[in-house]
């Protein structure tokens, strides 16, 4: 224990209880200065980006990690936009979920509440520093930041457009802090803390998610990483699933629901499969396949069984020839990571079947692996995508950063008789 992080998160812990006894209109307000500020710091985030830029190319960074820490001007637009669609959702704080009036006339309610204090651990990404802030103090929450080095300018410059808003509204700055010291051994001793922190996030690449699993007693939710599906079924359209496997695969490749894997129906494979490729090939797309799909795309290379179970984060997509729904049901069970599966089919049994047997965290039918993501789905942003199975599963958004609580409302009533007053 370094002694460095519990003062600060002693710190964020009170303040937590600050955000919490906000009114939902308080927060709202909050969040719409927030996006108000770094607006208003956007040339200073950006040069800060850019030394970060700067020193990551110097290191020798290249690929998904360079592009997830580089922030341009519409990216920070990004950012501004997410906060503001955060500060107009419901606020989730004090929501009723269930009411039941028991024979004794005992009303009992489950009502949301925060969980507290959230450790959010994360690499590369300088708009998670924005977004975690805003979607924790949406929900009641304190959040307690640490970011990787790569972007310490940049997140550095956020918090402080964040800490401006607070500041601006009378509330506690450490609602939310910042670890700028990104030395390893804090992060061991934020990961002790459990009887301050309620809850550790890890966002970045699966050696970092490992590392907070492996040495938390904080509970963690995770994932390790997109091992992402398309399986192309027999009754699939052609266009539609050659669009799918495009934007699934080349709109982005550095990102954990892009596809890394396309599984497609013997039945099809013949008639589709060359000419996919061949468009996917022309589009930057490294292909990596089975022995069928060789046969059938003489540019592929050989597929080994670890490239099924990759998350390449790059433009490489393995491909496989299957027999049957129910053998690409299998191979996805095997080789899946529990984030993202696609089904083209114009059929709706086949649909069904793939639902049924697929557990992932989400399951898309005849739409791109892409929409796996808070905003797309209407959650105004994410503060990470659960495959574990706590109280949150996929993306997580304002409801997953609380936790339902029995609320019992009485008129006196006792479960013991002989506990009673005698009546007058």
């Amino acid at each position: 224990m370094t002694g460095y992080v519990r003062p600060l998160a002693e710190r964020a812990r009170a303040a937590s209880h600050v955000i919490a006894s906000l009114e939902p209109a308080q927060r709202a307000a909050l969040l719409v200065s927030m996006a108000d500020a770094v607006a208003a710091g956007r040339d200073t985030i950006l040069a800060a980006n850019a030394a970060d830029m700067a020193r990551a190319e110097q290191a020798g960074t290249v690929g998904a990690m360079l592009d997830r820490l580089r922030l341009d001007a519409d990216r920070v637009d990004g950012i501004v936009t997410a906060i503001r669609e955060i500060a107009i959702l419901p606020d989730p704080v004090g929501q009723i979920t269930r009411t039941e009036t028991h024979a004794n006339g005992m009303v009992v309610e489950k009502v949301r509440i925060p969980l507290g204090l959230i450790a959010m651990i994360y690499e590369a990404r300088p708009n998670v520093t924005a977004d975690a802030a805003a979607l924790c103090v949406r929900a009641g929450n304190a959040v307690l930041l640490r970011g990787g080095s790569e972007a310490r300018d940049s997140n550095a410059a956020i918090a402080a457009c964040l800490h401006a808003a607070l500041r601006a509204h009378g509330l506690p700055v450490e609602a939310v802090a910042l670890i700028e010291d990104t030395a390893r051994e804090h992060v061991l001793e934020l990961l002790q803390l459990s009887d301050l922190v309620d809850l550790a996030i890890p966002r970045g690449g699966e050696r970092l998610i490992r590392f907070v699993a492996e040495n938390a007693r904080v509970p963690v939710i995770k994932h390790y990483k997109g091992v992402c599906h398309l399986y192309v079924d027999r009754a699939a359209d052609p266009a539609l699933a050659l669009q799918l496997a495009i934007d699934g695969k080349l709109s982005r490749p550095g990102v954990c629901n892009a596809l890394e894997t396309m599984l497609v129906h013997t039945d099809v494979a013949d008639g589709w499969l060359p000419g996919a490729l061949a468009e996917l090939a022309a589009r930057g797309a490294e292909i990596r396949g089975c022995e069928r799909t060789r046969a059938l795309f003489p540019g592929a290379s050989a597929a080994t069984e670890e490239d099924y179970a990759a998350e390449f984060l790059s433009p490489i997509l393995a491909v496989r020839v299957v027999d049957s729904i129910d053998t690409a049901i299998a191979h996805i069970q095997t080789h899946g990571s529990d984030h993202t599966e696609v089904i083209a089919t114009g059929d709706t049994a086949a649909a069904d079947r793939f639902v049924r047997g697929i557990r992932s965290s989400a399951v898309m039918v005849n739409a791109s692996s892409r929409f796996n993501d808070g905003g797309s789905l209407g959650l105004g942003a994410e503060i990470g995508i659960s495959t574990t199975r706590l109280h949150a599963y996929g993306p997580m958004g304002l409801e997953s950063l609380t936790i339902e609580r029995y609320v019992i409302r009485g008129a006196g009533q006792v479960r013991h008789p002989e506990s009673a007053l005698a009546a007058g």
